[in-house]
């Protein structure tokens, strides 16, 4: 029974089953980052614009001041949330860096959408990375890699799930995972847009099917934003946004319980990031004056 309420759950939050709307705006978010001077710029991904669609970049071209205005209204309606979102790619590639020198064996990206890491971070072409993503969003991903590339890189395993659909376990096994190496799960973006059940069970794979030192990292927001209790206006927006192209939010972790959240599920040393914490890490200098977005938060934990 609860298999198919999180089935249902899934299918009512993207009831097209096209590619996601929000990996795209994702996209968007670090070509407008990388755009900014070398000594400014948070973070740098030159193949992002690969994945914005051609009449989304004709717009941004032929229309810059309604561009800019588009974008204008989108901060006053969640105020800093692209500055949120380029703290989170900032610190998964700080993770994934310093993950490489303390001997990563294996990375899994469950909900990769148009991430880019496996082919921009040169020390990850030397570990086994796994793709895995939903069949629409992954089929423009396969294809665009290709234009860049010319052939698929060796490194890199694309699997397409349906995750609360598709058996998680069945579908990384099959396609050569190994649950002994130590493995690093990212998860951006993805566990708001899952029902509780399915991020429980995912989280219950991990700690049953990776080796030793294995970790997680991913992103959270506040309970409360999900089921419309958010007092502030920007949570209050931001839900309904996401409501109104069919990709909402769906779970959320109550305030102050991250830690008791994660250790209930098999995992020790967790970090917790606020945004305090990124702003301080990554927004000095020139970039000092930049506004964060107080609902995204960043977990990291240990497999025990």
């Amino acid at each position: 029974m609860q298999e198919s309420n999180n089935a249902k759950a899934i299918e009512m939050s993207n009831p097209s089953k096209g590619p996601s709307k929000t990996a795209e705006t994702i996209a968007m978010v670090r070509v407008g980052e990388s755009r900014r001077p070398e000594d400014e710029r948070i973070c740098y991904d030159p193949y992002a614009i690969r994945f914005i669609s051609q009449n989304v970049l004709e717009f941004a071209t032929c229309n810059p001041e309604k561009y800019r205005a588009f974008l204008a209204q989108s901060e006053r309606l969640v105020p800093g949330v692209s500055n949120s979102i380029i703290a989170r790619v900032r610190y998964i590639d700080d993770l994934v860096n310093s993950s490489l020198s303390d001997g990563l064996e294996q990375l899994v990206i469950l909900g990769a959408g148009y991430d880019t890491r496996a082919y921009r971070i040169e020390g990850l072409k030397n570990i086994k990375i796994f793709e895995v993503d939903q069949p629409a969003t992954q089929k423009i991903k396969v294809e665009k890699i290709k234009e860049i590339f010319k052939s698929l890189p060796s490194h890199v395993t694309y699997v397409s799930v349906d995750i609360g659909i598709d058996k998680l376990d069945q579908r990384l096994l099959e396609n050569g995972y190994d649950r002994s190496l130590k493995t690093l799960f990212i998860m951006e973006g993805l566990f708001m847009y899952l029902p509780a059940g399915i991020v429980d069970e995912t989280l219950s794979f991990i700690t049953h099917n990776s080796g030793r030192n294995s970790a997680i990292v991913f992103d959270y927001i506040p309970e409360s934003v999900v089921d419309g209790t958010c007092e502030l206006e920007a949570g209050k927006n931001w839900r309904k946004g996401l409501m109104d192209v069919g990709e909402p939010f769906l779970f959320g972790i109550k305030e102050g319980e991250i830690e008791t959240f994660l250790t209930q599920r098999g995992f020790s040393n967790v970090q917790n990031v606020t945004s305090k914490d990124y702003k301080t890490a990554y927004f000095f200098g020139k970039n000092e004056g930049r506004v964060m977005n107080s609902l995204l938060s960043f977990a990291y934990a240990v497999v025990e």
